[in-house]
This record gives C-alpha cells, sequence and structure tokens, in this order.
C-alpha cells in the first residue's frame, strides 16, 4: 500500500520515511513514531493501518542520521543496537526536527496527530510540548523515558498508554506523570506488558491493543479530523 518518500529537516538532514495514502479523501494525517527497531514491518503495518482508517501516514525513518535503512530483530541484539542508536548516537533536538518535517509533510492532507510506541511513546510526549503548534493530537504507547522530560509541559491534547505488566516502566513513573499533568489522559492496561501493540512480538496482547487503538481513534477523531 505503501511507498518510501524522502524528507529534508530544518537542519539540511534528508532522510527516507514510509507514507501511506487512503483511498479516499483524507481526514486528516497521523505521524508514526517507531520502536527503537526502526521503520520495520511492523511499523509499515502500522502506518497501512491508520491509511485504512482514512489517515494520510507516514513514518519517518528516525535512525537514518545514523545509518539508512535501519530494519532490527526483536531479539537480544536487536534491543542493544536500537537503543544505542536512539539513546547514545541521535539527540532529542535532531528527532524533533525529524518529526517536524514529517509533520509539515504530512500536514497537506490537513490536521495532524501523532503516535508512538515504545521510544516513539516518549517521542510523542516530547513533540506533544514542543511542537503543539503543529500537531493537534498525540497518543503514546509504554514511553519509558518520559520522566527525563516530565517539565516539560504537554499542549497539545495527549493520552498515554502503559501496561501494567511492564518491567521497563514502573507504575509509580505512570502515576507521577498523570499526576503532574493532570490533563493527560493516562490509561493503564492490567493484561498487558511492554510492547502489547506489536503483533510481532511475544507481548502481544491483543484486547489491550485493540481497546489503546480504539481510544486513539476517537481522540483523532475529535483533534485531527477534518
Amino acid at each position: 500500500m505503501g511507498t518510501t518518500i524522502q524528507i529534508t529537516a530544518l537542519d539540511g538532514n534528508t532522510f527516507n520515511a514510509y507514507r501511506a495514502d487512503p483511498e479516499a479523501s483524507p481526514k486528516g494525517a497521523v505521524v508514526v513514531v517507531q520502536e527503537i527497531f526502526g521503520v520495520n514491518g511492523h511499523i509499515r503495518s502500522v502506518v497501512d493501518g491508520y491509511a485504512e482508517k482514512g489517515y494520510v501516514a507516514i513514518a519517518p525513518a528516525l535512525f537514518d542520521r545514523v545509518e539508512k535503512g535501519v530494519e532490527l530483530g526483536y531479539d537480544e541484539s536487536g534491543i542493544d543496537i536500537g537503543r544505542k542508536i536512539a539513546f547514545e548516537d541521535v539527540t532529542m533536538d535532531q528527532v524533533m526536527a525529524d518529526v517536524e518535517a514529517a509533520c509539515d509533510v504530512a500536514s497537506t492532507a490537513g490536521k495532524v496527530g501523532i503516535v508512538g510506541y515504545c521510544w516513539g511513546g516518549s517521542i510523542c510526549y516530547v513533540a506533544a510540548a514542543r511542537l503543539s503548534d503543529k500537531i493537534s493530537a498525540a497518543s503514546g504507547y509504554y514511553g519509558g523515558q518520559i520522566m527525563p522530560h516530565i517539565e516539560e509541559e504537554p499542549k497539545s491534547p495527549l493520552m498515554l498508554h502503559f501496561g501494567a505488566d511492564d518491567a521497563g516502566i514502573p507504575l509509580e513513573n505512570v502515576r507521577a506523570i498523570a499526576e503532574r499533568w493532570p490533563h493527560i489522559d493516562v490509561h493503564i492496561y492490567e493484561e498487558a506488558g511492554h510492547g502489547f501493540n506489536c503483533d510481532a512480538r511475544g507481548s502481544y496482547e491483543e484486547s489491550s491493543a485493540a481497546l489503546a487503538l480504539e481510544r486513539t481513534l476517537e481522540q483523532f477523531a475529535q483533534h485531527v479530523d477534518s
């Protein structure tokens, strides 16, 4: 369904992005932010899914600043490589520049929502704070790096999704986020762990993924749809 396009950020970085378009006139746009595993088959399937729901959907390849075409597996090696790129090799300012550029491209379809998973869930939080002039709504899944940015106030409508059994994100951190910014919609899924939305991972939890998607689509219908 989708195609690979090239986008250039304001700082001159040119990177790939996977884009899918709906069959009918778009309701708006959704920027899909990757996990630490790159814009792989799963992320492309998420983009395709949002296109099927009526949105122009774009997943920027945020690791292209370091290495083009990164697609990692969900094994220990993939985790180690992805974490190094995400947490050591690119800066948050660089990531925000690329996300902003993707939002600008997507905005030709109307208002822009953003959704992200794992590392991308944290990116969604920061984007809701820093790019609120470009983003009409945000939905972040199990972002484990929100706490270092907790004093950045999300100004775009934001919802966050966490698994109660996520070994990497203490529930006390989830509660701290909710208490710091009560206007954020924070959802905890009792049967879910980390990565519960990804059907390519053993942690996939179908009912939680379906409910989180339903809530995200309601959020986008309210704030993004034209």
